[in-house]
């Protein structure tokens, strides 16, 4: 196996570090990882070596102030502390916080079916607020709910 099965590398401005906390390998000999997000980067230079390897310089983004969940958005963040408890394992030692507009819109984007360039555009929005936006209106379609 050469490691080209999903194609060339891509690279995104803005990124966060992962910490693996748990793996099992299936009974179909693949590998399964669970990994918690840490820190919030931005890529400031990068370059790929002659063999192939990519390698990068970051600087850590300042951690995002918490910002109390508006009454709009109450709703979301009852519904996600039902959904994570369903989960169970996954989310068992994370500490939860849905109170804050950042952390209940960061946890929709994890568990939410998007695309990894939705997920992306979650991650770069700066903007608690907007992020929460965004994950309502992914919620609304995930459930067939027409967009205002």
């Amino acid at each position: 196996v050469d490691g080209n099965e999903t194609g060339p590398a891509r690279t995104t401005d803005i990124g966060t570090t992962a910490r693996v906390v748990d793996w099992y390998q299936g009974s179909d000999g693949l590998l399964g990882i669970t990994a918690n997000g840490e820190r919030k980067f931005r890529l400031v230079s990068r370059e790929t070596r002659s063999d192939g390897l990519n390698v990068g310089k970051v600087e850590y983004l300042e951690q995002e102030p918490a910002m109390e969940v508006p009454d709009e958005y109450k709703p979301l963040a009852k519904i996600l502390a039902g959904v994570l408890t369903d989960l169970g394992k996954l989310y068992d030692a994370l500490e939860s916080h849905y109170d804050d507009a950042g952390w209940v819109a960061n946890r929709y984007a994890e568990i939410l079916p998007m695309s990894p360039e939705q997920k992306q555009a979650c991650l770069e929005t700066e903007d608690p607020l907007r992020r929460l936006a965004m994950m309502r209106e992914t919620l609304k379609k995930v459930r067939g709910q027409p967009s205002r």
